[in-house]
């Protein structure tokens, strides 16, 4: 793991959440994106190396949904920068970890994810991602 990438943010309606986190931050949105596969719309936000990604749902019953339905607005996961997302998803598993997805996958700001389960984590969703070449 190379450093924490981005901290990832669960809400319900992005009309009312970019605007707080943009006072909050004291920092402007810098990226919207909709991912598809994971049926969300993210908005990033930068200080310095530290950035944090909104998730809203794209629609009923998608995973943000559940997850607020489960635990309201919050902490979704914690992302960590990887050098070799295939290489790293191997070591994990041969460590017992259990993932989420076989294989990366495409997801936002130009990564390839995938997704520790949270019940080896101590309950913390962790992303694995790495900078699409």
């Amino acid at each position: 793991m190379l450093k924490v990438e981005h901290i990832g943010i669960a809400v319900k309606d992005f009309a009312e959440a970019i605007p707080l986190y943009e006072k909050l931050l004291n920092t402007g949105c810098y990226k919207t994106e909709l991912v598809e596969s994971e049926k969300v719309n993210t908005a990033f936000f930068r200080q310095g190396d530290t950035k944090i990604e909104l998730l809203q749902s794209t629609e009923a019953g998608g995973v943000i949904e559940k997850f607020i339905e489960k635990k309201g607005e919050g902490i979704h996961h914690i992302a960590f920068e990887v050098a070799d997302i295939h290489a790293e998803m191997e070591r994990l598993r041969s460590e017992g970890f259990v993932l989420l997805n076989e294989s990366p996958k495409e997801g936002a700001d130009n990564k390839l994810i995938c997704f520790v389960h949270p019940k080896n984590t101590k309950g913390v969703l962790v992303e694995l991602c790495q900078e699409r070449k």
